[in-house]
């Protein structure tokens, strides 16, 4: 079993962020994004992964090659963004020969049932209940339960059910000939060409798919899920700093990880707060945010934020003489 891994989106909706760090590797409790998919299915016995980069993908294959040099590993570029089975397509060559694949997007944590997963008699599909379902790849089944149709965002959707980013494929060869079939006829969909699509035709052609919903889902690609999530795993065992240093003058409202070698000074930590690497606060009070490696926060407050690396925020200090019956909004 191989595992193809696709990285090469640009996490627009992270922006300014990820402008220059990946969004696969945005920390969550201490751990980058694509670290816990890794993980997972290393856990599950996968040994060798295919990576699909692009956008910043040097800094994804440079955080992978350092962090597990064990496993075996294989980078192929998508220089031009035409969808996921498009960069499916373009690394067939490296996962052609493999009994069956895995395929998960690297900017999504989810919890699951991977053995079950794993041990699915057909090809499998990783689904959820949503909202809105106008925004995903969705399953329609019949009224007999079999599934009846996979479609890309549907502008008038059937199915609430909707396909989380993860997959297993049994028939690999003609999956290949699916996203081959797709872009040689130039069948897209909202101007690409999805995965969903190849995996509908594969269903065209006989292919039996099942599914399995996952417990948790978190589509880290929006500041607030990526704060929630975040909290969610400093909640968990094995992700806070259980015994930080003594910091001068500090407190540290747990839970909260904190990275090596921080300067903590006459602050304020946490709840739910990740701490990068060689991070500084002075005179500061941060909650509920993400703060990258490197960075200096300094007189200021802040709360739901995230901030990258090597950044420097310094606020505004106020030194004040109030009269009574006074009000006062500084817009927190």
């Amino acid at each position: 079993m191989k595992a193809i891994i696709p990285v090469a989106g640009t996490g627009m909706r992270l922006r300014p962020l990820t402008y220059t760090q990946p969004k696969p590797l945005i920390p969550v409790a201490g751990k980058p994004i694509i670290s816990f998919i890794i993980d997972q299915l290393v856990e599950l016995g996968v040994q060798d992964f295919v990576f699909i980069i692009g956008y910043l993908g040097e800094k994804i294959r440079e955080y992978v090659e350092r962090s597990y040099p064990e496993l075996h590993t294989v980078f192929v570029t998508q220089e031009e963004r035409l969808g996921s089975a498009h960069a499916l397509w373009l690394a067939r060559d490296q996962y052609v020969d493999a009994d069956e694949i895995m395929i998960f997007f690297g900017d999504a944590i989810i919890d699951a049932d991977y053995e079950a997963f794993k041990n699915s008699p057909t090809s499998c599909l990783g689904v959820k209940i949503v909202d809105d379902p106008r925004q995903f790849g969705i399953v329609e089944h019949d009224i007999d339960g079999n599934i009846r149709t996979l479609l890309e965002k549907p502008k008038i959707p059937m199915s609430n059910l909707a396909m989380v980013g993860c997959y297993k494929v049994r028939e690999v060869e003609q999956f290949i000939e699916a996203c081959a079939y797709n872009i040689e006829h130039d069948i897209r969909s909202i101007g690409e060409y999805p995965l969903t699509d190849a995996l509908a035709r594969m269903l065209e052609w006989g292919t039996e798919f099942s599914t399995i919903t996952v417990d948790n889902w978190f589509d880290c690609g929006r500041r607030e899920v990526l704060l929630e999530t975040n909290a969610i795993f400093l909640d968990r065992e094995g992700f806070a700093t259980e015994d930080p240093p003594p910091f001068d003058n500090s407190i540290i409202i747990h839970p909260v990880h904190i990275g090596p070698d921080c300067d903590i000074s006459n602050s304020i930590v946490g709840p739910y707060v990740t701490l990068g690497a060689n991070t500084k606060l002075e005179h500061a009070i941060v909650a509920d945010s993400i703060i990258g490696e490197f960075a200096r926060i300094h007189d200021i407050v802040l709360r739901d934020s995230v901030v990258g690396n090597d950044a420097s925020i310094g606020g505004l200090r106020q030194s004040l003489n109030i009269g009574d019956n006074t009000e006062i909004d500084f817009g927190g």
